[in-house]
């Protein structure tokens, strides 16, 4: 009993302090380092290789193949890798919905290569490396959290010359605050939160970036241990 009472006592604590940092900025730029730490265009790359994320359609994939695109028109000499798991015989698996919304957003379909065996970041590395030379210029297009660890795991399998464009969200330029009482309903004996962003948006959005944060850390120190960065 004392050992699941000081379990639980450490987890309150753990809660708590995730909470008061939520309040604060730290979270932000720790996601922002991890997108931007090791994100570059120093080359023109020669290969966009697309990281697939969760299936489709997803917030990671559809990010990732909206930047995808985007670079395709900045540099429309570049061959397109899809690196996503799958049965690639399969007209309805991930991989093969993830080019038809390469192609939907104007992207060469010939231009296309789909690596489908790699089912982690080391092994798409790897695999990339099979399809490309080493001293060719690539550019990575991922989530924001996986950017740090991708272009690490890239260069540990020898590519030379690693471009990174991090899949940032755009924040809405709308104003989205409001009167509460403007709006009918129960009065209640509560403070009004139309006009506090802070309360309504960003400290979810920032409890939802310490997550992503520790589940990357851990992640980063485990393919270290590994060397597999």
């Amino acid at each position: 009993m004392k050992l699941l009472r000081n379990f639980f006592v450490i987890a309150g604590m753990f809660f708590t302090i995730c909470v008061l940092i939520a309040f604060t900025t730290t979270p932000y730029w720790g996601y922002h380092w991890l997108g931007t730490s090791k994100s570059e265009l120093s080359w023109k790359p020669e290969f966009v290789v697309l990281l697939g994320g969760g299936g489709m359609p997803s917030q990671s994939n559809l990010m990732r193949s909206w930047y995808v695109s985007k670079a395709c028109k900045s540099f429309p000499e570049a061959k397109v890798i899809v690196a996503m798991p799958g049965n690639s015989t399969d007209s309805t698996s991930t991989p093969r919905k993830m080019i038809e919304e390469l192609v939907l957003r104007g992207v060469n379909a010939s231009s296309i290569i789909l690596e489908s065996e790699g089912t982690n970041t080391r092994s798409q590395a790897l695999n990339c490396a099979g399809l490309v030379n080493y001293k060719t210029p690539i550019l990575l297009v991922t989530s924001p959290e996986h950017m740090r660890r991708a272009v690490l795991c890239f260069r540990k399998a020898g590519f030379e010359k690693v471009n990174a464009v991090p899949a940032f969200e755009n924040a809405a330029e709308a104003d989205f605050t409001f009167k509460d009482d403007d709006l009918g309903g129960n009065k209640l004996l509560v403070p009004d939160v139309g006009k506090s962003m802070n309360v309504r948006y960003q400290v979810w959005n920032h409890l939802k970036y310490e997550i992503l944060i520790i589940r990357e850390m851990l992640a980063l120190s485990y393919y270290k241990l590994r060397g597999w960065i």
